[in-house]
């Protein structure tokens, strides 16, 4: 499935887990040190310095680029560690989240409720998914270094979809459609 960013609400209702997503547009970056700064910043001012409404997340902290290019390697890191924080950003507005690894049944549970959906990027093909950023530049928080939020603007990015607004899990099914094989001797 392809799609363009700003992420709509049909675009939502549409993923399912299992499907494999190819992101065109911008997305933003952000990893726990962003995510306890946003979180921060809705609780001091009672609103977030960016308007996430459409948005999608990148849990990532990317590599210094090499010259000539706008980014260096970008693989996932774990998204476990955003749970924290997702549950608030999620009340105002962000509903699309790429990351790697599982996520907590609190987690799952808040994002269904606020018609979010979880994706995640191949984990150790950081180099690979860097020759889809066609831009890279801070928006927020620059003195966090890799750890700030970026804008990137993308073409074709891949990812899967992992949980899904209906309850689909690919996690547990695809664990589940295993342990139902029988071993060999």
């Amino acid at each position: 499935m392809k799609l363009t960013t700003p992420i709509t609400d049909k675009d939502i209702m549409n993923m399912h887990a299992g499907d494999i997503v190819y992101f065109s547009g911008v997305i933003y970056t952000g990893r726990d040190a962003a995510h306890k700064r946003l979180v921060e910043s809705l609780h001091k001012e009672g609103k977030l310095p960016m308007d996430f409404h459409g948005q999608v997340i990148y849990y990532v902290g990317p590599a210094p680029a090499k010259p000539g290019r706008p980014i260096g390697s970008c693989g996932p890191t774990s998204a476990y560690r955003m749970d924290a924080y997702s549950t608030e950003l999620m009340k105002q507005g962000l509903k699309v989240m790429i990351g790697k690894g599982d996520r907590s049944d609190e987690f799952i549970k808040d994002m269904i409720q606020e018609r979010g959906v979880y994706l995640q990027a191949v984990g150790g093909a950081g180099a690979l998914l860097s020759r889809k950023v066609i831009t890279s530049d801070v928006v927020l928080y620059d003195d966090l270094g890799a750890e700030a939020i970026y804008r990137l603007e993308v073409k074709d990015f891949p990812a899967i979809v992992t949980y899904d607004i209906h309850g689909g899990n690919l996690i547990l099914d695809e664990v589940k459609k295993y342990q139902t094989l029988p071993l060999k001797e």
